[in-house]
């Protein structure tokens, strides 16, 4: 198949449109060998030895996943193994900058075992350049870490501006995709040196694969650096889980579409509702970062969204307590609708306001969620 002649959503549909050479089956075939047979001279036929480095069936997931983002692609065990892979592929004493809000595993492990590890961390407001400008220690910092949609707050960071701010000082930036996914933001496009994805969320969707990815724009000695890492580390998925990932991803592009669809209709929905103090969502014009989450988001604004209580904390464990349609658990972008505390699983020295409830937005009928949300908001009330 032709990839450059068709749209993404063809590749992803049709997981690049590659059948299995010896049946013709358009389902791809799991190869669940760890080992494969050398030739009598020691070579290996096909270039794999161990699947601690390589297997097929991870393979085909990497391409298509490469071809929607637009890159080298790796994938990992987990999205933290991930994550991990390229702060730990820097060295002790390097300078790292990193959104002030990001996902709170991320933010732990800088915290217990970055620090250790002899990186500099710093945290940074990314979304504004003149105090990641200032932040930027020349011939020091060597990464650049961005989230956006930023989670929980779903704040907006200017990819492009960021990217040219950071190059002209030599600092190498790195993208956490996962809200947006490559349906939405492509940050490549705008300069991204790497792009990580916990492939657990929207990649898979279906809430039944552990699994993550980092993508290079090019094939360069950091790249090198952390395949290496994942290799030596055993940083891989499973074949299973691989297969699972790329079945996933042929239904990425609906599925994100209709949560961006049905997170934009809950967020206009509960703006201004009275028992809230903020509905946030980067899709309401009254957003602080609508009109760039406007320029870099094609197709919609994510479907993920999170709402203040004007109650207080109190009121947002007892929103919880009331909802029969939203599903009370941690994660997103799965077919299902979450909604969680976000403080109470993060524990007293997280960021997050303790009145905020987060929500990953399914493909289930947004009236029915809607209807769901408002008689919890009703019952949450004191009496």
């Amino acid at each position: 198949m032709e990839h450059r002649s068709l749209s993404l959503q063809t590749l992803a549909a049709q997981a690049l449109g590659e059948t299995d050479p010896a049946t013709g089956a358009l389902a791809p075939v799991i190869t669940m060998s760890t080992n494969y047979e050398q030739r009598p001279d020691g070579s290996y036929p096909q270039g794999r030895a161990y699947t601690r480095a390589d297997n097929p069936t991870s393979e085909h997931a990497e391409r298509l996943l490469a071809a929607l983002e637009g890159g080298e692609c790796a994938l990992f065990s987990s999205g933290m193994a991930a994550v991990t892979a390229v702060f730990q592929s820097l060295l002790p004493g390097d300078h790292v900058l990193v959104s002030r809000v990001l996902y709170w595993g991320v933010r732990k492990w800088l915290a217990e075992f970055g620090l250790t590890w002899g990186l500099d961390v710093e945290f940074s407001d990314t979304t504004d350049p003149g105090a990641a400008a200032t932040a930027i220690r020349p011939g020091r910092t060597r990464l650049l870490w961005l989230e956006t949609p930023a989670n929980p707050m779903w704040e907006i960071t200017d990819l492009a501006a960021a990217c040219e701010l950071a190059h002209a000082a030599g600092v190498r930036v790195a993208v956490d995709n996962t809200v947006a996914t490559p349906v939405l933001t492509r940050p490549f496009e705008f300069g991204a040196d790497l792009v990580v994805h916990s492939a657990s969320k929207y990649l898979n969707g279906h809430g039944d694969v552990l699994a993550g990815a980092v993508l290079s724009a090019r094939r360069d000695p950091f790249w090198e650096r952390i395949r290496s890492w994942r290799r030596n580390a055993g940083a891989m998925p499973g074949p299973f889980e691989a297969w699972l990932l790329q079945r996933g991803m042929r239904t990425l592009f609906l599925r994100v579409h209709r949560a961006s669809d049905t997170a934009l209709a809950i967020a206009t929905h509960f703006a201004g509702h009275p028992a809230l103090s903020a509905v946030l969502y980067p899709g309401l014009p009254g957003h602080p970062g609508h009109a760039i989450a406007a320029r870099q988001m094609d197709g919609g604004f994510g479907g993920m969204l999170s709402i203040r209580m004007a109650g207080g904390a109190g009121a947002a464990r007892a929103v919880l307590g009331e909802v029969r349609v939203f599903k009370r658990a941690t994660s997103l972008g799965g077919v299902e609708s979450l909604i969680e505390h976000r403080r109470s699983g993060e524990g007293p020295s997280s960021p997050v306001p303790d009145d905020l409830l987060r929500i990953s937005a399914g493909i289930e009928s947004p009236a029915d969620l809607i209807a769901d949300l408002e008689t919890a908001l009703e019952k949450g009330q004191p009496r």
